[in-house]
C-alpha cells in the first residue's frame, strides 16, 4: 500500500485542531462567551453535560503541545483563532491578552519550523453577535470582514495559509436548521440565511486577508464537501438534491459566482431567498489559492419509495437539508468508526479527483481522521485501527495525486483528543491521548506512525534529490 512518502514535496503533512475544542481558559484574560459556551452550558445539549471550559487546557499548555508536534516532525499545524478571545463581543477594540496568545503561538510554530495555518471561524461565533441575529444577520458578515482584517494585520507576516470558514455546512445547517449544534436553532429558513451570510462573509474577508497581510499567504476555505452516491437501484434525483444543499450552496457562489437556480427551486417552500442582494454572489466569488477539503465518509441516498422500507434509513435530528428533508440516507455496509461512520478510503480519492476536474484548484486535505475506543494499556495506546485508517486514506490521496490532483497538504484530525462538540469528551479523534482529569498527554501508536511516515518521506525525497 502506498504511504505518505509517495506524496510530492509540496504536500505538507501535519495536524489540525480547533480553538473551542482544545483551548479551555473560557473566561480568562478577557475572552468573551461564544455560542458554544452558551450551548454546552445548557442542560441536555452536550453528552454527559460536558463543556469546553477547560478542554485540553491548551491555552496554558501550548508550548508542550508545540513541542509534541516538533517531536513528531509535522510540517504544518492548522488551528483556529477564537473570535471572542480577540474580540469579546465580536467587534470593537481588540483584546490584548488574546492577541498576545496567538502571537506567542504563531511565533512558537515558526521557531519550530511548523507552518501556521489559522482558521478564522471554526463554529465559535461570539455570543454577543448571536444575540444580534448571528449568521442570519447580514451585519455578522461585515463584522467577520473586520475580524479578518485585524487578524491579518496582526499575524499576516508569518502565516503560511489562511482559512476563512471551517465546514460552514455544519455551522449553518446543524446549528441553525437542525438544533444539533450551537446556537441550537431549529429553523430551516434560518439555516439558509446563515449559509448565505457565511458565503458573503467569506467573500468580504478574503480581500481583507490579502490587503492586510505583510507576506503573501495562500487564502482558502475549508469545506466538508459531501461525496454523495445513489443507493442501489435509486435514481440520481436524491444525489442531485443533497449535492445542491450540501455542496453547491458553497461551491456555487464561492467558485462560480452564483447559486444553482435549482437550489432555489428545491427550497422554495422554505424561503424566498430575499436576503440575497444584488452583487452578493459576485462578492462571494473571490480568487482562492487552494481549496480545503474535509473528508470522513461518503453519503448514500435515495428518494422515498426507491427501496425497501427496512433498508436502514438513518438521519440527523431536525432537518439539516432544507428543502430536501425527505431524502433518505442509507447506512453503507462496511466497518465503522466510534462515530458510526463507515470507513471508505476510496471515497477520498474520488472526491479529490472530482474537485480537481470540476474546479482545477490546488487542494488541501484540512481534516481527515477517525474516532475509536482508545485505552491506555501499560502506558501505551495501541490504536491499530486508526493507523490502518490513516494508511488507507494516505494511499487514496497518493492515487489522487497520480491522477493529476495538486495536493498541497494533508492534515490529520486531530492532534489531541478533545471536546467533540455535542459528543463532549466521549469520542476520541486524537493521535495524542489526553487524560482530561490530569491533562497528561500520551502519544498513541498512530502518532509514532505519523512521525515515521514523515521521516521516511523526507529520507526518500533526499534520496531522489541526490
Amino acid at each position: 500500500m502506498r504511504r505518505a512518502d509517495a506524496l510530492p514535496p509540496r504536500t505538507l503533512l501535519g495536524v489540525s485542531t480547533a480553538a473551542y475544542q482544545i483551548e479551555g481558559a473560557a473566561t480568562e484574560d478577557g475572552r468573551g462567551p461564544s455560542v458554544w459556551d452558551t450551548f454546552s452550558h445548557t442542560p441536555g445539549r452536550v453528552l454527559n453535560g460536558d463543556t469546553g471550559d477547560i478542554a485540553c487546557d491548551h491555552y496554558h499548555r501550548w508550548e508542550q503541545d508545540l513541542d509534541l508536534m516538533a517531536e513528531l516532525g509535522v510540517q504544518a499545524y492548522r488551528f483556529s483563532l477564537s473570535w471572542s478571545r480577540l474580540f469579546p463581543t465580536g467587534q470593537g477594540p481588540l483584546n490584548r491578552p488574546g492577541l498576545d496568545f496567538y502571537d506567542r503561538l504563531i511565533d512558537g510554530l515558526v521557531s519550530r519550523g511548523i507552518a501556521p495555518i489559522p482558521t478564522l471561524f471554526h463554529w465559535d461565533l461570539p455570543q454577543a453577535l448571536e444575540d444580534a441575529g448571528g449568521w442570519t444577520s447580514r451585519d455578522t458578515s461585515y463584522r467577520f470582514a473586520e475580524y479578518a482584517a485585524a487578524a491579518a494585520s496582526a499575524y499576516g507576516d508569518r502565516v503560511h495559509t489562511w482559512l476563512t470558514l471551517n465546514e460552514p455546512w455544519c455551522a449553518a445547517f446543524l446549528g441553525y436548521a437542525a438544533d444539533v449544534h450551537a446556537p441550537g436553532r431549529n429553523d430551516p429558513a434560518a439555516g439558509l440565511a446563515a449559509a448565505h451570510h457565511m458565503n458573503l462573509g467569506h467573500g468580504l474577508a478574503v480581500p481583507e486577508l490579502r490587503r492586510h497581510s505583510a507576506g503573501d499567504p495562500d487564502v482558502s476555505v475549508s469545506l466538508n464537501v459531501h461525496l454523495v452516491k445513489p443507493a442501489p437501484g435509486a435514481s440520481m434525483e436524491a444525489v442531485e438534491r443533497i449535492d445542491r444543499v450540501g455542496n453547491q450552496v458553497w461551491l456555487g457562489p464561492m467558485l462560480r459566482g452564483a447559486y444553482p437556480r435549482e437550489l432555489f427551486d428545491d427550497t422554495a417552500s422554505v424561503t424566498d431567498w430575499s436576503f440575497v442582494r444584488d452583487g452578493d454572489e459576485r462578492q462571494a466569488h473571490q480568487p482562492l489559492d487552494v481549496l480545503g477539503v474535509n473528508y470522513y465518509l461518503p453519503m448514500v441516498v435515495r428518494m422515498p419509495g426507491e427501496g425497501p422500507a427496512d433498508a436502514g434509513e438513518h438521519g440527523i435530528a431536525g432537518n439539516p437539508w432544507p428543502g430536501s428533508g425527505h431524502v433518505e440516507f442509507i447506512q453503507p455496509e462496511g466497518p465503522t468508526t466510534a462515530m458510526g461512520w463507515v470507513i471508505q478510503p476510496d471515497g477520498l480519492e474520488q472526491l479529490l479527483v472530482k474537485l480537481h476536474r470540476d474546479h482545477g484548484l490546488p487542494l488541501m486535505v484540512t481534516e481527515n481522521g477517525a474516532a475509536f475506543r482508545d485505552e491506555i494499556v501499560d502506558g501505551r495506546v495501541h490504536d491499530d485501527e486508526r493507523i490502518a485508517f490513516l494508511e488507507a486514506h494516505f494511499a487514496a490521496a497518493a492515487r489522487a495525486v497520480e491522477q493529476g490532483v495538486d495536493l498541497r497538504g494533508y492534515l490529520v484530525w486531530s492532534l489531541l483528543d478533545n471536546f467533540e462538540w455535542a459528543f463532549g469528551y466521549d469520542r476520541r479523534f486524537g493521535i495524542v491521548h489526553v487524560d482530561f482529569e490530569t491533562q497528561t498527554r500520551t502519544p498513541k501508536d498512530s502518532a509514532f506512525w505519523l512521525r515515521d511516515v514523515i521521516a521516511s518521506r523526507a529520507a526518500h525525497l533526499d534520496e531522489r534529490s541526490s
